[in-house]
């Protein structure tokens, strides 16, 4: 069973910036995709940025030019966001799609998500 943990949000203020970080464990062979979804409420969940084997990287529009999304040691993603606005409130949800062996087809995972709340 794979487990995501995701650290790193809270609530901050326009303008400002964070840094989202998830660890993904269990049985994990190899890694396609990690990244980040964010929630609204009333709203579908929404692309915010991932990265892919080789590093190629993946952005919504309404981030572009103040995220950046990037593999750390072990099996992390980490989002940084800057130059907040009051818009970016949402539920972070860390994404995973992963092999648990070399030929098993591919999983999906999802984390509970984690709050960041801007406020002006």
């Amino acid at each position: 069973q794979v487990r995501l943990v995701e650290s790193g949000g809270g609530s901050v203020q326009a303008g400002g910036s964070l840094e989202l970080s998830c660890t993904a464990s269990g049985s994990i062979s190899s890694i396609n995709v990690m990244g980040w979804y964010r929630q609204q409420p009333g709203k579908s969940r929404e692309l915010v940025a991932t990265i892919a084997r080789g590093g190629i990287t993946n952005y919504a529009d309404s981030v572009k030019g103040r995220s950046t999304v990037s593999r750390g040691a072990g099996n992390t993603v980490n989002l940084r966001l800057t130059n907040l606005k009051t818009e970016d409130t949402a539920t972070y949800i860390c994404h995973l799609e992963y092999k648990i062996t070399k030929y098993s087809p591919e999983w999906l995972e999802w984390g509970p998500g984690t709050l960041v709340t801007v406020s002006s």
